[in-house]
């Protein structure tokens, strides 16, 4: 007589699991086999995902390096009309 220590359900989750980790494994192998055969594709996305991510930091740096500079020749009395609609409330509780 043998007994089992487990369920339909652990052996049906089981079996579920190693069907996804077959199905990944099978993914993985065939985009590696497109990327061995389609090299140049490959190359070229990739060439053209860096050159726009690339340009999108630079754009991105100008933009502060600009905000910087804009802020920076702003003398003290201008610094009152740059936070024109700034108000700091402080309120004060009194225990008493």
């Amino acid at each position: 007589m043998s007994f089992r220590f487990y369920t339909n359900a652990v052996s049906r989750a089981s079996k579920s699991v190693a069907a996804g980790i077959f199905i990944t494994g099978l993914l993985l192998i065939g985009f590696g086999f497109l990327i061995y055969v389609l090299k140049e594709i490959f190359a070229i996305l990739a060439a053209i995902v860096f050159s726009v991510t690339g340009a999108g930091c630079l754009i991105t740096a100008i933009k502060i390096f600009l905000a910087q500079r804009k802020l920076s020749k702003l003398g003290p009395d201008d610094l009152q009309s740059y936070r024109e609609n700034v108000h700091i409330h402080i309120e004060e509780h009194h225990d008493t």
